[in-house]
């Protein structure tokens, strides 16, 4: 089983910068895929960025040049560095693990930016 808690999510001005952490306990394959979704108020759930064991990544044109995914194999964390955030970037950012059939979320961390 694996547990996904997410951190770092809150309140930040239009043209601000956040960094969310995700920390994966359990048992965790380095071939897993692990990313970053976001559901804004109202709308459905949507990828931000994944990247993948190798370190591949895959970023939502909405975010590109201004988001970077990043991963720390050892501590079995992930993070999202928002730069440059934008009031459409509000909503709850979900964690993802994806290894081999299984999918993993967490509970969300909520982000608003203002304008």
């Amino acid at each position: 089983q694996v547990q996904l808690v997410e951190s770092g999510g809150g309140l930040v001005q239009g043209g601000g910068s956040l960094r969310l952490s995700c920390a994966a306990s359990g048992t965790i394959f380095s071939i897993s895929t692990m990313g970053w979704f976001r559901r804004p108020p109202g709308k459905q759930r949507e990828l931000v960025a994944t990247i993948t064991g190798g370190g591949s990544t895959v970023y939502a044109d909405s975010v590109k040049g201004r988001f970077t995914i990043s991963r720390d194999k050892a501590k079995h964390t992930v993070y999202l560095q928002m730069n440059s955030l934008k009031p459409e970037d509000t909503a709850v950012y979900y964690c993802n693990v994806a290894q081999y059939a299984e999918n993993y979320w967490g509970k969300g961390t909520l982000v608003t930016v203002s304008s």
